[in-house]
C-alpha cells in the first residue's frame, strides 16, 4: 500500500511540462471555445453526507462563460434529489469536466459555485417559454484540459453494441422489493423524458 506522497511520487515521477504548463487560472479563449462546444459535463461536488457527481448535459452549449471567471450552469428539470445543489450550499468546492462527442480532450474546470435563482437570470436562460429552476454560477479558480488516454482507450465515441445490462426498471423492482418498477416502467420512461426535458 502506498502511504505517503514521497513514495506515491517515486512510483509515478516527476510530471511532463506540458501537464503543468496547461492550467489557467481563467477561462480563455481556447478554453472558452472547447466549453462552448461542449453538450455535456459532470459536475462533480462535496458536502457532509459525502461526495456527488451528477451529469448535465444538453442538445447544444451546457455552460454558458460569462466572463474569464465565471461560468453559468442552467439547472433544468431532473428527479429532484438536489444532491449537488445541496452540497454547493454547504461547501461551495466544485469541478466540472466537459465532454464533446467524438473528441477524446476533455477539459477540467475547478472553482466555487452558488445558486441564483434570480428571475432575470432564469428567464434569460429560458427555452421554449420554459426556465431553468436555478443557475450555478460558478467562480473560475483553474481550468486545462486532460490527456486523451482514458478517452481513447474506453473506446467512448466508437460504435458498440451494448451489453446485456439491467434495466431501470429492473433495478427498481429490486431495490424498492417490488414496490416500484417493472417493463411498464422502462416502456413509459422515453416518453416520460420526451415530455419535460427542459
Amino acid at each position: 500500500m502506498i502511504e505517503s506522497i514521497e513514495e506515491l511520487e517515486a512510483l509515478y515521477g516527476t510530471p511532463r511540462a506540458p501537464s503543468l504548463l496547461k492550467v489557467a487560472d481563467q477561462v480563455n479563449a481556447d478554453y472558452r471555445a472547447w466549453i462552448e462546444a461542449s453538450p455535456f459535463v459532470a459536475l462533480a461536488t462535496v458536502g457532509p453526507e459525502g461526495l456527488d457527481c451528477s451529469p448535465r448535459g444538453d442538445d447544444g452549449q451546457v455552460v454558458f462563460v460569462v466572463d474569464e471567471n465565471t461560468l453559468h450552469l442552467p439547472d433544468w428539470t431532473g428527479n429532484n434529489r438536489i444532491d449537488s445543489l445541496r452540497n454547493i450550499l454547504r461547501d461551495g468546492r466544485l469541478s466540472l469536466m466537459f465532454l464533446i462527442p467524438g473528441s477524446g480532450t476533455v477539459i477540467r474546470a475547478n472553482g466555487h459555485g452558488r445558486i441564483d435563482a434570480d428571475s432575470a437570470l432564469l428567464q434569460h436562460y429560458a427555452r421554449s417559454g420554459k426556465e431553468p429552476r436555478s443557475v450555478l454560477v460558478v467562480s473560475v479558480e483553474e481550468v486545462y484540459f486532460q490527456c486523451a488516454r482514458a478517452v481513447m482507450r474506453a473506446g467512448l465515441w466508437q460504435e458498440a453494441a451494448l451489453p446485456e445490462l439491467p434495466s431501470i426498471g429492473q433495478m427498481l423492482k429490486t431495490l424498492s422489493k417490488g414496490a416500484v418498477g417493472d417493463d411498464e416502467y422502462d416502456k413509459a420512461w422515453p416518453k416520460r423524458a420526451r415530455k419535460n426535458l427542459w
